[in-house]
């Protein structure tokens, strides 16, 4: 593998009583990622050592300071603080909560510096971390607002695709926060990020409807006629392939999803319950729309296996892989506009 395929992945290490420094070490106990990766994780060396004893994994550790040689096969470990942290494996702590956060500002530092190409993120409690510095419900508003863009949550599989109109929001505001301009704004995200990202080049779009069975006419509900179906005829006339609204309910055991480059959900549920049964362990959370390219599992802190070795990396892979070969396709294409 030639050295420019090489890449520098920026790494946090999500809730420190979770399972996100054990996907991070198991991972990397696999050598020829080293062809692909030099990993750079920030955290504190004295931690994530202690979990690799705890777990007995091989993972190789190497510390790492700023201005330093980063050491190309082993994971390089930046320490964020200085003072002991004890681990409890399985609870939600607000020291927890702090060091996560910690570790998520000093990576996303790293990434707007540009001393690292790509951000991969472990799982946060989204209860703990929140403070005065992150009052957000989740990684992708926390990014947005640090890199100053529009971002889309995108789901992405190697066969299947979802993007949300509303991510982390109660469901009882939902159908009041689908407006012309919201669909129209994250639709453009999806497609951008489709023919950017994945190199699609006229991308195919397919959206679920707000209300059971599209509203049957309004009777259960009047936002699909209102609201989206004139604003995908609007879309679709300027040139965008993007159909529906399609009944949720059936449109995946139906296999229609498979007509489609991606899917846009109304909400979080009606999108990601399908997206992690056709591909729990596949996944990949990708902030789209961004300049930076920022990716995680498709899962959370699974405190109830924290510390047992029950945790899989597959879905860790997947994000360092799909993080890498965005990272590459948006360098091709700025390469091809120069």
């Amino acid at each position: 593998m030639e050295q420019a395929r090489k890449i520098k992945v920026g790494i946090s290490i999500g809730d420190p009583n979770g399972i996100g420094i054990e996907v991070i070490l198991k991972i990397f106990q696999e050598k020829e990622l080293f062809d692909f990766f030099t990993p750079i994780v920030y955290g504190n060396i004295k931690l994530i050592s202690f979990q690799k004893r705890h777990l007995d994994l091989k993972t190789s550790l190497s510390p790492y300071k700023e201005g330093n040689k980063l050491s190309p096969n082993q994971v390089n470990v930046v320490d964020v603080w200085n003072n002991s942290f004890t681990t409890e494996f399985g609870k939600s702590t607000e020291e927890g909560g702090i060091r996560a956060l910690k570790s998520l500002k000093a990576a996303t530092k790293a990434l707007k510096e540009n001393k690292v190409d790509v951000l991969v993120t472990g799982p946060i409690d989204k209860h703990n971390i929140q403070s005065e510095s992150f009052k957000f419900p989740g990684h992708t508003d926390y990014l947005s607002n640090e890199l100053g863009g529009k971002s889309l949550m995108f789901m992405i599989a190697e066969e299947l695709k979802v993007g949300l109109l509303t991510d982390h929001v109660p469901v009882s505001e939902v159908a009041q926060l689908i407006t012309p301009d919201r669909i129209e704004e994250k639709v453009s995200l999806m497609m951008k990020s489709l023919k950017n990202d994945f190199g699609i080049s006229k991308p195919k779009i397919g959206v679920l409807g707000i209300n059971p069975h599209t509203g049957d006419s309004g009777i259960i509900g009047k936002e699909d006629d209102e609201v989206l179906r004139p604003t995908l005829k609007k879309l679709y006339k300027q040139g965008d392939i993007i159909l529906g609204p399609y009944a949720a309910d059936s449109f995946f055991g139906s296999q229609t999803h498979r007509q489609f480059d991606a899917i846009l959900a109304a909400y979080h549920d009606q999108g990601l319950i399908p997206f992690k049964t056709l591909s729990f362990g596949q996944g990949v959370n990708y902030t789209a729309g961004l300049s930076k390219v920022r990716t995680s599992p498709d899962h959370g802190t699974a405190f109830e296996i924290a510390g047992k070795g029950e945790a899989r990396s597959d879905s860790f892979k997947e994000a360092l892989f799909t993080a890498r070969n965005i990272y590459f396709e948006r360098r091709e294409n700025k390469n091809l506009s120069d």
